[in-house]
């Protein structure tokens, strides 16, 4: 939602970026894992940055296929454009996290419903703007890692809001930079055309490690799906977004 994006002036100066000059740790189904702790990356704010791309075939459809009969080696280069507009494709991703806090207290930070968190008070996790149209930002979710303590769990997925083409016909990725030590890749390239959701990663803390563990679960329904499989316990109903 732009509406997030001036909802406090001046405040996203706060926000750490990371250091985004190491070389980054991908994660992927033979290394799902990696602790924060050994990363030297428990203080400041962990951001955590939604991307995705479209193909261009389902931007230019039959117009492009045509002309790669004509030009028979374009079959061999794959393209990508980064959709930047609502003109060019109506894609809408959206970021979301679900978390458990060390007092047993249980919520979501999404777009939906307006829930864009705190990053001074709990849940010590804020997200900042909603990019409907995959815009270079992408979106972007802070942890406040300086109480990670107060931390027990977190879920951060990706969703599909209303009139989206399908998963496989992107290519997202989600990024985290914590405010030491490299950034960590998860891509979400396992192909579910029908799914509408996906859980990305987990962070989780085990006697006071940060542990983040590759998920990329793709399901057919929304949150609660979600929810019910990793065993949040919370109540869910039909949200909406600010028409912006």
């Amino acid at each position: 939602m732009g509406f997030f994006d001036g909802l406090w002036p001046g405040r996203a100066a706060q926000f750490d970026s990371g250091n985004s000059t190491s070389s980054a740790i991908v994660l992927t189904k033979r290394n799902a894992t990696v602790s924060l702790n050994k990363q030297g990356a428990l203080s400041g704010n962990l951001r955590v940055n939604l991307s995705w791309r479209m193909r261009t075939s389902d931007i230019e459809g039959r117009s492009r296929r045509s002309g790669r009969l004509r030009h028979p080696l374009q079959f061999f280069q794959p393209e990508v454009v980064q959709a930047h507009t609502q003109g060019v494709v109506n894609v809408d991703l959206d970021l979301g996290c679900m978390y458990e806090l060390a007092d047993g207290t249980k919520g979501v930070v999404q777009p939906l419903g307006s829930l864009i968190g705190d990053l001074n008070g709990p849940p010590y996790i804020r997200l900042s703007g909603d990019d409907r149209f995959g815009a270079p930002s992408g979106e972007t979710v802070y942890v406040n890692l300086d109480q990670r303590d107060q931390i027990k769990r977190l879920l951060f997925f990706v969703y599909i809001y209303d009139r989206t083409p399908a998963f496989d016909r992107t290519h997202a990725k989600v990024t985290l930079y914590p405010g030491n030590g490299p950034r960590i890749e998860i891509e979400l390239d396992e192909r579910a055309p029908q799914a509408r959701s996906c859980a990305v990663f987990t962070v989780e803390n085990v006697k006071d490690e940060l542990i983040v563990r590759r998920e990329v679960k793709f399901v057919y329904g929304f949150q609660s799906e979600l929810d019910r499989l990793y065993g949040y316990g919370m109540q869910w109903g039909r949200g909406y977004k600010s028409r912006t």
